[in-house]
């Protein structure tokens, strides 16, 4: 009776053994397929890579592994931009915080920072060799991945902060030159980020020693686009 007893009680618990180790088991196999399609899309472009490359570089027998585990290839981009994103985001707030700890009004600097800075932080934590900058400058030409992008972006309660801030610092802004600059200075971030992460990668020289050098001057030239005067509209097209 006893025995009866005790095998009753511990099926439960083995029951769950189990299933955590399934768990554990596709959470890895996820995260494989990540990595290696971030570094094939980065290396290749989006259009070039098929689910099937991607399975075979995360090293799946079953060709239909990404398929199985994301869905189509929309779905796997949206995860690796996710999984970076959250720890950018998490960055991005605590520079937030700083600024509404500071007690004096932030300055337009200060809200440039907070848009650049974080991913500069996120990539040095990384570690090299990074794909993340490279792959995310292929998304960008493709209308439907830059638009997955953006929408993830805007989800972010802190970059929408950052955007309400940058408006506040430039009141005399039009709404149309403050939108299109905006876009300019996400062009900059994505693709100059690309070029050093590309550089480091064929052990090129860089224009800087570190991400947080490159962040600066990013700073610098984003907040004089920022500043940069309106040259009214007029001139006749040829």
């Amino acid at each position: 009776m006893s025995g009866w007893l005790t095998d009753r009680m511990t099926r439960p618990a083995r029951s769950t053994v189990r299933k955590t180790a399934r768990a554990e088991r596709s959470d890895g196999t996820r995260e494989v397929i990540l990595t290696a399609a971030e570094r094939l899309f980065a290396e290749h472009g989006v259009f070039a890579v098929s689910n099937r490359q991607v399975s075979e570089a995360a090293g799946q027998g079953n060709n239909a592994a990404v398929g199985y585990h994301f869905g189509t290839k929309a779905d796997l981009i949206r995860a690796i931009v996710r999984k970076h994103n959250e720890q950018v985001e998490r960055i991005c707030q605590q520079m937030i915080d700083r600024l509404a700890d500071a007690g004096e009004p932030a300055t337009l600097g200060d809200w440039v920072e907070c848009l650049v800075r974080p991913l500069a932080v996120h990539l040095t934590e990384l570690g090299t060799p990074t794909t993340y900058a490279r792959f995310s400058a292929q998304l960008m030409p493709d209308p439907s991945h830059r638009d997955l992008v953006s929408e993830e972006s805007l989800g972010s309660s802190s970059v929408l902060h950052i955007i309400e801030g940058l408006k506040r610092c430039l009141p005399g802004l039009p709404e149309q030159v403050r939108v299109e600059r905006n876009a300019m200075a996400r062009q900059l971030i994505v693709h100059m980020f690309a070029e050093r992460e590309r550089a480091l990668a064929d052990s090129a020289p860089t224009p800087h020693p570190s991400w947080a050098a490159m962040a600066t001057s990013l700073v610098d030239a984003i907040t004089g686009l920022m500043l940069a005067p309106i040259t009214e509209a007029g001139v006749e097209e040829s």
